[in-house]
């Protein structure tokens, strides 16, 4: 997450109001998640969809959120074998 005025959009993304007071931005070409706003819950605050980023490892991961409702496979889903590409 970012201060909002810290991020500048270039276009003009297509909003879906995902609850009473969370706004979702998304790309309108290919629908593509962009951003996640909620003035309410985190004024001023902008959730930048990491993988959007020309260079997400600048910005490594430094905690899990929103895991209240997570599936319980979650707790161990980062042991699981992984595949460069579908496996054969």
């Amino acid at each position: 997450m970012l201060p909002a005025d810290q991020v500048r959009i270039v276009g003009t993304p297509q909003t879906y109001a995902s609850s009473e007071h969370g706004r979702r931005l998304f790309c309108r070409d290919c629908g593509t998640s962009l951003f996640y706003i909620n003035e309410e819950l985190l004024p001023g605050l902008i959730d930048v969809q990491t993988g959007t980023l020309d260079e997400p490892d600048l910005l490594p991961a430094q905690v899990h959120i929103q895991t209240a409702e997570q599936v319980s496979w979650m707790e161990t889903a980062h042991d699981l074998p992984k595949f460069e590409r579908y496996p054969g």
